[in-house]
């Protein structure tokens, strides 16, 4: 089976110069300006770098002196931890929005696995634009993101169009895209291990896809099964979250309201299979459903149903989003939102490979 035809829809969202830019917004004084995070003394270290201060070769990580040489007129700014952690978690917020399947990397930057999400979106590319615009909005910074296939290709994508970038490597691209990428692009080689490429004639992933896996581990270890996986573009690794999901519901905001039972009962079958289909990829159950309804008005309700048994089903779960649907008593008034969700789950993720329209 080819990439193309097996993926899933993983989004690596990466903070721009996060730490800096943070101050910057918090002081107008400082923004258009070279700032660096990080003591200013003998011995101080950048925790991070405007870029304004980028452009003087001034990096997170440097010695304050050697910064301070590159960019004379260079300010520093003490760090803000506990405003810097505050922020995350208001980005994180707005990741969870979307999906429980978040790995946070750092402060800064998560993957997200999308490809069954909360809002019922189809296209992961969607879900990255609204995600970052949300950010700008909510918190006035930038994210730059990458959609790909798996973590490795997303990830990597995240960094070519820095700051406030997008950039989506569809499944039938992949294979291209590895093999143009200069081998200092790949996540994990360093600029030790480059240079030993280099000497090996390995520039580029097409040079890596050539190696053979015998000669990758002699020359590299156990790091050069990873190198030949990965110059193939496999990377099976799941998005790990840190926190247990809760629940799995699937809603649609329609463009017309629904006005009449007919009408009501196949979106509800459609929400249900999709929750279904999601939870039987995750290998995931639950005990209670639950139905969201918002009338035309604005008004909002839910209503849940609690069974003895886990189950994820398309009998039980559409029969009992029909049940519930009972309680929907104004039709007239319009229904503008469905949803259907699942809750007390079992929380017993399994591995599995998924095949499916990116």
């Amino acid at each position: 089976m080819s990439l193309a035809e097996n993926h899933r829809k993983i989004i690596h969202v990466d903070m721009d110069a996060f730490f800096a830019s943070v101050e910057q917004r918090d002081n107008p004084d400082l923004k258009g300006k070279p700032v660096a995070v990080g003591g200013n003394s003998g011995r101080g270290v950048i925790a991070a770098a405007s870029y304004e201060a980028r452009k003087y070769g001034v990096r997170s990580a440097m010695p304050s002196g050697l910064a301070r040489r590159k960019c004379p007129h260079l300010i520093f700014v003490k760090h803000r931890f506990s405003v810097y952690k505050e922020v995350s978690q208001q980005i994180r917020s707005i990741f969870y929005d979307y999906t429980d399947l978040v790995e946070p990397l750092s402060l800064d930057e998560a993957f997200l696995d999308v490809t069954f999400n909360k809002k019922g979106y189809k296209s992961a590319i969607y879900i990255a634009r609204e995600i970052r615009a949300r950010i700008q909005e909510e918190t006035d910074l930038t994210a730059s993101a990458g959609v790909s296939i798996n973590k490795f290709i997303a990830k990597v994508a995240s960094d070519i169009n820095k700051p406030d970038g997008l950039t989506v490597i569809m499944p039938d691209e992949v294979e291209s895209f590895i093999e143009e990428l200069p081998i200092e692009k790949f996540f994990g080689v360093g600029k030790a291990t480059a240079q030993k490429m280099g000497r090996l004639g390995i520039k580029t992933g097409k040079d890596l896809k050539s190696q053979n896996q015998v000669d990758l581990i002699k020359w590299f270890g156990k790091f050069g099964v990873y190198l030949y996986k990965i110059s193939r573009g496999e990377d099976y690794r799941e998005v790990k979250p840190h926190r247990l999901r809760k629940s799995y519901s699937s809603e649609h905001t329609y463009n017309e309201n629904l006005l009449n039972r007919d009408q009501l009962e196949e979106k509800l079958n459609t929400l249900s299979e999709q929750v279904s289909r999601g939870l039987q990829k995750v290998n995931l159950k639950g005990k209670t459903l639950t139905l969201k309804f918002r009338y035309g008005d604005f008004t909002t309700y839910t209503r849940s149903k609690t069974l003895s048994h886990y189950f994820n089903d398309l009998t039980t779960i559409s029969g009992l989003s029909l049940e519930l649907s009972t309680h929907i008593l104004e039709l007239e008034k319009g229904i503008r939102l469905l949803g259907v969700g699942l809750s007390n789950l079992n929380n017993q993720n399994s591995s599995t490979q998924l095949t499916i329209d990116f």
